[in-house]
C-alpha cells in the first residue's frame, strides 16, 4: 500500500519540525527559518522516508589508551596555500564541505588538486550538475591529465556509495551535495531533508571506509551555505572561497576546523590556467599604492601565524546632505563610527559636517582591533589633506579615552614590514619592550600613547 503524503515545515538552522508555519522557529527563535518539505509516510511494506539505512560493519567500543594517533595521514594536495587552510593536508576519512558564490572557482580548484595531489591516488569525481564531457573540455583547459582520474555523473547516493565500496579510491569528490538526492525520500534534490541524509550517508562511508571525502556546498542569497545548519556540524572541516566575482582574488578560509586551525587564510589569484597561488599576499596587496596622496595608510593583521600587510584608504570630504554620509568596505561600520566619535572628542578632528568612506584594497577585510590605528590615520590624512609617509606603517588598537593600545603578535608584524622594505613602524608604546633588539636595527620603531602623537609621526 502507497504511503500518505504530507506536508512538513522544516527549520534550516535546527531541524526542528512542525505541522503548521510559523514566522519565528519555536525551537531556536530564528525567524524565516521554516520550509515546507513534502514527505511520504511509510507504508504498510516497509519502505518509506525512513529507510535510508546503509550497511556499514559494526563498530566497537575501545579503550583510550588502545587507540594510537600514529594512524592520522595525511594528503598534500600539491598546494601550500589549501594545506595551510586544512592544516597540513587532507586527513583520512574526513569529510570536508567546500562552499563559496557561484563561479568563484570551487570546482575549479577541485580539479586542479585531482593533478597536484600527492601519491598514486585513485580518484573519484562525481558530478550531479556537468556532464562528463563538461568535466573534460574543463580539465583540457587546466592542464589536468591524471591517468588515476574517474568521473562519475550519478545523483543517487545509494548507487555512489556502492561505487565507493567497489572501486575503494584514495579521495571521494562531490560536486555538488544540494544534487545529490536519495531514492526513498521524496523531497527534491536540495532540500533540508535531503542536504541532511545524504551527508549523513557520505559520512558514514567516509568513517568506516578510512576515504577522504570533499563535499561542494552552494550558498543562498544571503551568503550562508545552503541547507540546514546542522551541515555545518556535520561535517569535519568547513572551507569557504571569499572574493568577488568581477576581481581576480580569492581568500579560502577555514569556518570549521577538526584537524587544524580555523585562523589560517589561503590567497588565490584566478587567472587563464585556474587558481593560482599567491605565496606573498602582502606584496600583492600593496603594489600599485599612489605616493605622495593623502587618505591611505599601510595597516598589518594576523591571519593564523601570517603577517598580511593591506592598504587602508579613506577619503572625507564636505557632505551636500543635513546628516553626514559614513560608508565601509572590508571594515566594520560601527567600528569607524566609534573611531570618528573618538577623533573627535579625543583628539579634536571633527568631522560632524563631512562625509566619510572607508575602503580596504584587494578584498581583504580588517575584523581585528589592530587595524584601528591605520584607519584613523588615513582618515585624518584625507581631512588634513596631509599625505601619510610611503615608508609607514601603523597598527594598534584604540580606546576609547583615544589611547593606543597593545596588540599581540607585534614581532612578526614589525619584522614583516622590515622585509617589505618600511622604514618606520609605529606601534603602541606598551609593545616596545616585545621587540628584539637585531630588528630594531633594521627599521625605525617609534612607540606612541594617544592617536594624536601618532599622526604626528607619520607626516
Amino acid at each position: 500500500m502507497a504511503g500518505k503524503i504530507k506536508s512538513v515545515y522544516v527549520c534550516s538552522e535546527c531541524g526542528h519540525e512542525t505541522q503548521k508555519w510559523f514566522g519565528c522557529c519555536p525551537s531556536c527563535g530564528n525567524w524565516n527559518t521554516m520550509t515546507e518539505e513534502v514527505r511520504t509516510a511509510p507504508s504498510v511494506c516497509g519502505k518509506g522516508a525512513g529507510n535510508t539505512r546503509v550497511t556499514t560493519s559494526r563498530s566497537r567500543a575501545e579503550k583510550l589508551h588502545e587507540i594510537t594517533a600514529a594512524d592520522t595521514h595525511r594528503y598534500l594536495t600539491g598546494m601550500k596555500e589549501l594545506d595551510r587552510v586544512l592544516g597540513g593536508g587532507i586527513v583520512r576519512g574526513s569529510l570536508v564541505l567546500l562552499s563559496g558564490d557561484p563561479g568563484i572557482g570551487k570546482s575549479t580548484i577541485l580539479l586542479q588538486i585531482c593533478q597536484t595531489i600527492s601519491g598514486n591516488l585513485q580518484i573519484l569525481y562525481v558530478s550531479g550538475e556537468e556532464s562528463a564531457h563538461q568535466i573534460k573540455l574543463r580539465a583540457d583547459r587546466l592542464g589536468v591529465t591524471n591517468d588515476n582520474l574517474s568521473i562519475l555523473c550519478e545523483t543517487d547516493v545509494q548507487s555512489i556509495i556502492e561505487q565507493i565500496r567497489t572501486e575503494s579510491p584514495g579521495l571521494v569528490i562531490i560536486d555538488s551535495i544540494q544534487t545529490m538526492n536519495i531514492e526513498e525520500i521524496t523531497s527534491s534534490p536540495g532540500s533540508i531533508t535531503q542536504v541532511r541524509e545524504s551527508t549523513n550517508l557520505f559520512m558514514r562511508a567516509a568513517k568506516s571506509l578510512n576515504i577522504p571525502l570533499i563535499l561542494v556546498g552552494h550558498v543562498n542569497k544571503d551568503g550562508n551555505i545552503a541547507g540546514p545548519k546542522v551541515l555545518e556540524h556535520i561535517v569535519d572541516a568547513v572551507l569557504y572561497f571569499e572574493g568577488e566575482r568581477n576581481l581576480s582574488y580569492r581568500i579560502l578560509r577555514a569556518v570549521k576546523n577538526r584537524f587544524g586551525s580555523t585562523n589560517e587564510i589561503g590567497v588565490f589569484e584566478m587567472g587563464d590556467r585556474g587558481l593560482e597561488q599567491v605565496e606573498n599576499p602582502s606584496m600583492m596587496l600593496i603594489s600599485g599604492r599612489p605616493k605622495n596622496t593623502s587618505g591611505t595608510c599601510v595597516a598589518c593583521l594576523m591571519e593564523g601565524s601570517r603577517p598580511i600587510l593591506a592598504e587602508v584608504q579613506g577619503l572625507v570630504t564636505q557632505t551636500g546632505f543635513g546628516n553626514p554620509r559614513r560608508m565601509t568596505t572590508g571594515f566594520d561600520y560601527n567600528r569607524m563610527s566609534m573611531l570618528l566619535a573618538v577623533l573627535e572628542k579625543r583628539a579634536g578632528y571633527y568631522f560632524s559636517n563631512m562625509d566619510a568612506y572607508i575602503n580596504v584594497v584587494g578584498g581583504i577585510r580588517l575584523d581585528e582591533p589592530a587595524s584601528d590605528l591605520s584607519v584613523a590615520m588615513a582618515l585624518v590624512s584625507s581631512l588634513k589633506d596631509a599625505p601619510v609617509r610611503d615608508d609607514v606603517l601603523a597598527f594598534g588598537e584604540i580606546g576609547l579615552a583615544g589611547e593606543v593600545r597593545s596588540v599581540n603578535a607585534c614581532a612578526q608584524r614589525v619584522r614583516e614590514a622590515a622585509r617589505l622594505g618600511f622604514a618606520r613602524c609605529v606601534i603602541p608604546k606598551h609593545n616596545l619592550k616585545n621587540i628584539p633588539a637585531e630588528l630594531a636595527s633594521q627599521i625605525e620603531i617609534v612607540g606612541v600613547r594617544t592617536v594624536r602623537q601618532a599622526f604626528e609621526a607619520v607626516i
